[in-house]
């Protein structure tokens, strides 16, 4: 657990509407998750789709609140975006972690488990357990 401290979430999608979108499920399925410092970055600063470093490091820093901060991706460009970030190292918050879950489920479950007020560390463990949810 951390110490009253929050793990912030930052959702990366190709879309703003898609990354916004699994923001507002994983917060409702939360129960609210307001809790939860939730940011989305999805598409560019146009408007249009794809990535943006400065999207993606301006989404980071609004959910600091000094637990570390678990980063989702949708696709491959936008791993590579947090990966080139995390490289600079200084362009995101310390304590920023790139988390290989799947998206939506793994949204999900990083954000409900970030209101337990559970630590980056099981933050990103429950978001990665996500890829053996079975749906058949």
């Amino acid at each position: 657990m951390s110490d009253g401290k929050l793990v912030g979430i930052v959702l990366v999608s190709h879309s703003a509407e898609v990354a916004g979108s699994v923001a507002e499920l994983a917060k409702g399925l939360a129960g609210g998750g307001t809790r939860v410092p939730v940011a989305p970055a999805g598409g560019t600063e146009g408007g249009g789709l794809g990535t943006s470093a400065e999207l993606i490091a301006a989404a980071a820093a609004s959910v600091d609140r000094g637990a570390g901060v678990a980063v989702l991706t949708d696709l491959g460009s936008a791993v590579l975006t947090v990966k080139a970030l995390l490289a600079e190292g200084d362009e995101l918050p310390h304590g920023t972690r790139l988390v290989d879950a799947p998206f939506v489920e793994g949204a999900v479950a990083a954000v409900v488990t970030a209101a337990t007020g559970a630590d980056l560390a099981a933050v990103e463990a429950a978001a990665a357990e996500a890829y053996t949810y079975r749906k058949v």
